[in-house]
């Protein structure tokens, strides 16, 4: 008697909790405001609204439901830049591709409207202007506007795609680019700029009347001789943070950057625009502001008044920075309970791995942040400060070696756009793990830029690196809520909706919902390309529909491709517009992929010496940031390894020196006969090396099956080759096997390594140190099978390369 009696109490209790629970669940964890749900059918900025949520009041496609979503239409787009977010206003979708090429598509059926060519290719003067391609544009009042890559400010007739009137920005020849989305915010039109990783040219945004083009006003990142009256409080905060100035003797300007490309966000109510600061010129403090100093407004979040660009409050996320440090990831407007009180506030996971809650008013740090990757530069945030309590070692100036730095330059959170949802109470983040080695600069040891004053390995192969997540984070709590791990090294942007759904796409080619409170995946779709852009949501006609941009792009300048080199991120993959709906009957055409193979070349013969020179001239004329660390293509450009005119020396100097200029290719006139010839050696040593990596690649990527080698299989000398991005280099093992205690020395022309591990599960993990020059560890990761010794050689920060062996 007494169990049945508890049986039926607890199932009485249940069903009492049940609807409880169901209701607490429904209700907004966090105040939904007016700003993030007004006009819900459209989404006609960057970030939906100026709070920059990406987030949409839409709740037709939930949880419930998403596993019916069908492609409503699509559309093909031509090869080029596609990392880029659509917008929907007026009944239309507008996009923008390459260099500032505009299209107009009926929302409900994807019929094309109008297209509108921005000019970049034609006019650039330089190969700044020419890279990456513009990542968004934006609508207001029946106009669309769009920034080009060069520097054109241009209003367009919504309706028929006409120019309505076009302003140019820049007030110099300082190299800049304009790549991120513009934004239109009390009557204005919000623009700035790239280019701080090249020179000291000054930061600046410039705000411009949306109706005739006329500037309003300009505000100034970082201290200069030209003072607008709406900077003159700017300036007074900005100089005593430098103390010894930014100019040399000869007047010519020393330090600089702060250039403020991407993220804006606006508070109507507070009439305060809010703008993300990018990181200084040159790297390296003592060189950019030799008596030190946190250089203002580097690094920065800054408050202005929208109307006249006058300064009201900042806050720096890195003071003194020297590592790359941005705040131009998106600001992310709210109202969050804190301590029992709303507060109106602005979020941000800038670079440095940090997560802010910041008041929004006043600028003051809310509460203690998390961090939302490993970080290594610094330990914590102090909170009376509000200055990060940094590392000990981290401030690389004037110091021997180099240092191990989490994040690394492309950050814990980039460009790609968080989200956040008042009902769930989350952000959610599309977080990079990657680490880097920094140190004082010096000539070679690995810059890639000249001028910047400090040795950086961006593209390391250390443990645990080379991944992404998609993570959700309580912004109150400063927590970890749940985490996807995600195929590769970068995350693609995110969007989410009342419908309990988190939108993003993959690098291996998958554009998926999740559920908003536990990250499980509700629905797929196979894209075919890597998704990079975020989606949008909007309403039309009572039914509600999904878009996205296929396409790779935005990996770090062209870092960050080695981890998704076993996904399929080729540059001649189709990018598409795709639209989704509950009810769609739209399919995609059926697509053959064909592997790339290097092209035939039986003149090669190795050169690891002329291949290494070939290398720098690759690094040091910045091709990288197109085709990617080591030539490892990550689909913003063509593979070159697998191209064919790296075995015809007329067609690679034409291209090279401009041929290509109309489809995108900038010209790069200034690289001499003999360094073209030696780059392109280099290419020709990496596609021959392409297969094997490929391979390796693919096997790693794959479930590894236990391997059937016994400990003493591997005792004995082997020859062995690396295939390192110089060309095959061979050494010699000498390993010795005691129970499943593996000792040995690797030789090789360079030197010897001791090395030292253990068998397991059939394979060896040994390592050693060296010097080169300076101290890092060989690891070797390998099994036997068919007597050939097979695996990866981990050099150090240079990489992980295949590996064969035989007795």
């Amino acid at each position: 008697m007494k169990a049945g009696f508890a049986k039926v109490t607890m199932a009485t209790a249940l069903a009492t909790i049940a609807p409880l629970a169901l209701t607490a669940c429904n209700r907004p964890a966090q105040p939904v405001t007016d700003l993030m749900t007004v006009n819900p059918d459209e989404w006609p900025s960057w970030g939906r609204t100026g709070s920059e949520t990406h987030y949409s009041p839409l709740d037709e496609i939930d949880a419930d439901n998403v596993a019916d979503l069908k492609l409503a239409w699509h559309y093909d787009l031509e090869p080029g830049y596609t990392a880029s977010t659509p917008l929907m206003a007026e009944g239309k979708v507008f996009i923008t591709t390459g260099h500032s090429h505009i299209r107009a598509f009926n929302a409900e059926t994807g019929k094309l409207l109008w297209e509108y060519d921005g000019g970049t290719r034609e006019r650039a003067k330089s190969a700044l202007q020419m890279s990456w391609g513009s990542k968004g544009i934006a609508y207001d009042k029946g106009h669309v506007f769009l920034v080009t890559t060069d520097g054109y400010v241009v209003s367009l007739d919504a309706r028929t795609g006409k120019e309505v009137w076009k302003v140019y920005d820049y007030p110099d020849h300082s190299p800049r680019n304009s790549n991120g989305a513009p934004r239109v915010f009390a009557g204005k039109v919000i623009v700035g700029f790239g280019g701080a990783d090249i020179s000291p040219a000054r930061g600046f945004v410039t705000a411009y009347d949306e109706n005739t083009g006329k500037k309003v006003w300009r505000f100034y990142t970082t201290p200069g001789d030209t003072v607008p009256p709406a900077n003159k409080k700017a300036e007074e905060v900005m100089r005593k943070t430098w103390p010894s100035g930014w100019k040399n003797e000869d007047g010519t300007r020393r330090g600089g950057g702060g250039t403020a490309w991407n993220a804006f966000s606006y508070d109507p109510d507070l009439n305060m625009l809010y703008i993300g600061v990018g990181n200084g010129f040159p790297y390296n403090r003592d060189k950019r502001s030799p008596g030190g100093g946190d250089n203002l407004f580097l690094a920065s979040i800054v408050a202005v008044d929208a109307d006249t660009g006058e300064y009201k409050w900042h806050y720096q996320v890195c003071p003194g920075e020297q590592w790359d440090c941005t705040a131009t990831t998106d600001m992310t407007l709210a109202t969050l309970k804190i301590d029992g009180k709303e507060r109106k506030v602005l979020m941000q996971a800038p670079k440095n791995g940090f997560f802010y809650v910041l008041d929004r008013k006043t600028g003051e740090l809310l509460n203690q942040p998390g961090k939302i990757a490993k970080v290594t530069w610094a330990d914590h945030i102090d909170m009376k400060t509000g200055r990060p309590v940094e590392n000990p070692g981290i401030r690389y100036n004037g110091k021997p070696g180099m240092f191990e730095m989490w994040p690394g330059p492309t950050g814990a959170h980039s460009w790609m756009p968080q989200a956040y949802s008042p009902n769930t109470g989350l952000v959610y983040i599309p977080v990079l793990e990657n680490g880097a080695l920094i140190g004082d600069g010096q000539e070679g040891g690995g810059e890639i830029t000249r001028g910047m004053g400090v040795t950086l390995i961006p593209e390391v192969d250390l443990p645990g690196g080379h991944r992404s997540f998609l993570k959700a984070w309580d912004p109150v709590k400063q927590a970890e809520v749940w985490k996807v791990e995600l195929p590769g090294s970068w995350p693609g942007g995110v969007m989410t909706s009342a419908g309990g759904l988190v939108f993003e796409g993959q690098i291996d080619g998958k554009f998926v919902a999740r559920d908003a409170r536990t990250g499980k995946e509700l629905w797929s779709f196979k894209t075919v390309s890597p998704v990079v852009g975020a989606p949008i949501t909007y309403r039309m006609n009572g039914k509600q529909y999904v878009t996205v941009i296929t396409g790779a792009g935005g990996q770090g300048a062209g870092m960050q491709t080695i981890a998704d080199a076993p996904y399929r991120t080729d540059y001649r993959l189709p990018r598409r517009v795709l639209t989704f709906t509950l009810d769609g009957k739209d399919t995609l055409p059926a697509f053959t992929y064909s592997e790339p193979t290097p092209p035939e070349d039986p003149d090669y013969k190795p050169d690891a010496k002329r291949s290494q020179t070939g290398f720098m001239i690759y690094a040091g004329n910045a091709c990288l940031v197109c085709h990617g660390w080591n030539a490892v293509g990550g689909g913003a450009a063509p593979d070159l390894r697998y191209s064919p005119i790296i075995t015809a020396p007329d067609t690679f100097k034409a291209v090279v020196h401009g041929a290509l200029k109309p489809n995108g290719m900038p010209p790069f006139p200034q690289i001499s006969d003999k360094d073209l010839e030696d780059l392109r050696f280099y290419l020709r040593t990496r596609a021959q090396q392409a297969p094997a990596e490929k391979k390796a690649a693919m096997n790693k990527l794959k479930a590894a099956k236990a391997s059937n080698a016994k400990p003493q299989d591997f005792a004995g000398k082997w020859n062995i080759v690396i295939q390192s991005p110089v060309g095959p280099q061979k050494a010699v093992l000498d390993l010795k096997v005691d129970g499943n205690v593996v000792t040995g020395t690797a030789k090789a022309d360079q030197g010897n390594v001791d090395l030292a591990g253990a068998f397991k599960d059939g394979r060896i993990k040994i390592e050693g140190k060296a010097s080169m020059p300076m101290p890092i560890t060989i690891a070797y990761d390998l099994t036997v099978k068919d007597g050939e010794l097979q695996g990866e050689n981990s050099n150090g920060p240079f990489g992980t390369f295949p590996v064969t062996g035989t007795r």
